[in-house]
């Protein structure tokens, strides 16, 4: 599929690329060849293949959480916000 140089610099524009002639030429055949791959891909029959998310069968081996209390004794007790035997940070997450 061959698109043209106005095309090109719109999706570069969108992209918020700022490209010069040269580069953008360049850019205008990989992007024709890109979508030329992406219409052979769509020729391709579907019908009947499950939908996939990946192909190696691996899932995660995620180890429970514990709580660990060991150095539970040195805290230090003057600690400006201690809640029982946690120490109170300020919120990294801001709204």
């Amino acid at each position: 599929m061959e698109i043209d140089k106005q095309t090109t610099r719109a999706v570069a524009r969108l992209a918020r690329l700022g490209l010069s002639d040269e580069v953008l030429v360049a850019h205008q055949a990989q992007l024709s060849t890109i979508l030329g791959y992406v219409q052979q891909l769509n020729k391709v029959d579907t019908d009947g293949v499950p939908p996939m998310a990946q192909a190696t069968g691996q899932v995660n081996d995620l180890a429970e959480d514990e709580i660990l209390n060991e150095h539970q004794d040195t805290l230090p007790v003057d600690s400006p916000a201690l809640e029982g035997t946690s120490i109170k940070v300020k919120g990294v997450f801001r709204d």
